[in-house]
């Protein structure tokens, strides 16, 4: 078994985290996880009401956390965000992108729009290179930073008729790879985490076909 007690001791009292795709999944647990061990964290998502019921759930323990409702396909509201955020804490400590959107599914290749592709890609690849881009001439100027992309067991494996995310998440992948030998002198470390499928709201509208498949290659079950 192994031995997580120095990660459930770990503190960030005070350091400011902003967490995208707060408002569900992954992405709300992130948040709440890293406010109660003492973060000021910046919940980010589409979706209003959702930011409310998490920024509420961690005021309510006495932790600090705000929203902010942003597109992150959006390059210039990016900017202005990050921007904001940085002016208002002096600081932007860890950047957690849990932002994601799976496009169609249960669809072959040659049945994909255009459309498809430009929103998955716009949103799961785009996004995240923007947000990289715009916080890290803070980090660099902290001589410190961390940032975590969520990307997916679908970028390094591939998913069956799910060609837009496949294209999306291997592309992160390469991008943050590429990146973190680029940053490891600057105090800032960059990494993806490509976890299978999860039952969150992300997968509601998943073919079923293709969530029996990506639940046929969990070892586990």
């Amino acid at each position: 078994m192994s031995d997580n007690s120095a990660f459930e001791n770990t503190s960030y009292q005070d350091q400011v985290v902003i967490v995208t795709g707060a408002a569900s999944g992954i992405g709300r647990s992130a948040a709440q996880l890293i406010a109660a061990r003492g973060a000021k964290v910046i919940c980010v998502d589409l979706n209003q009401s959702g930011l409310d019921e998490v920024v509420a759930s961690i005021t309510s323990a006495g932790n600090y956390a705000e929203s902010a409702l942003l597109d992150i396909s959006n390059q210039s509201a990016i900017k202005d965000f990050i921007t904001s955020s940085a002016g208002k804490h002096k600081r932007i400590d860890a950047l957690i992108n849990c932002a994601g959107y799976p496009g169609p599914t249960g669809k072959f290749v040659e049945d994909m729009n255009w459309d498809d592709y430009q929103k998955v890609i716009a949103v799961n690849l785009f996004g995240a290179i923007w947000l990289t881009q715009f916080v890290l001439p803070i980090m660099k100027k902290q001589k410190y930073g961390r940032i975590v992309q969520v990307a997916s067991i679908a970028g390094k494996e591939g998913n069956p008729k799910m060609a837009p995310y496949n294209t999306a998440k291997s592309g992160l992948i390469g991008f943050v790879k590429g990146v973190a030998k680029e940053v490891a002198t600057d105090g800032i470390t960059i990494n993806s985490l490509a976890p299978a499928v999860i039952a969150t709201p992300i997968n509601v509208n998943t073919a079923k076909e293709t969530l029996d498949y990506m639940i046929s290659k969990i070892p586990a079950g």
